[in-house]
């Protein structure tokens, strides 16, 4: 495990289980929302955004978490170990909802500058969608990278908790 792709719908725990993974492994992690998002929450031009993904790609080792479905295909190329972190809609919102408030009015540090912490009606969309618009891309793609790279999939934070024992095990 070098190359590590952590995905999930937003408020599923991605940042927190790859910075815990970083630590545990001491690999390098990588939160796509800080290189993808421009100041007030702008997207970049497409040319430039595959531009700096390719750059970050090319790094020996990696935990890279974030969606972005447009690029997955590009990042499965580089990834040797893909982490799906599938919980349900309702935690995946409840997080949200409490880290807006932890975080109100300031930025992150897995945030682009200048991209304070919001919560708005296409974000809850969004997550509320995820179940049915994203995941069954994921599946079918993660389906089809089984024989080639290591895929965990977890619903439960008693899985992580199980996985980062023997990850931990495995370091001894």
């Amino acid at each position: 495990m070098k190359r590590i792709l952590v995905l999930g719908s937003s408020g599923a725990g991605k940042s927190t289980f790859s910075r815990r993974l970083g630590e545990c492994l001491a690999i390098e992690v990588i939160h796509l929302d800080s290189y993808y998002w421009q100041p007030n929450w702008v997207e970049p031009p497409w040319e430039k955004w595959h531009e700096k993904l390719n750059i970050l790609l090319q790094r020996d080792a990696w935990i890279m978490d974030g969606n972005y479905i447009n690029s997955l295909d590009f990042r499965f190329k580089y990834a040797d170990s893909v982490v799906f972190i599938d919980f349900n809609r309702y935690v995946c919102l409840w997080r949200c909802f409490k880290r807006f408030i932890q975080n109100k009015g300031s930025n992150r540090p897995e945030l682009a500058h200048g991209c304070d912490e919001k919560i708005d009606w296409e974000f809850f969309k969004w997550i509320w969608n995820y179940p049915e618009h994203i995941k069954p891309i994921i599946l079918k793609k993660l389906n089809n990278q089984s024989e080639k790279k290591e895929i965990y999939i977890f619903k439960s934070y008693g899985e992580i908790e199980e996985f980062f024992k023997k990850v931990k095990l495995q370091k001894r």
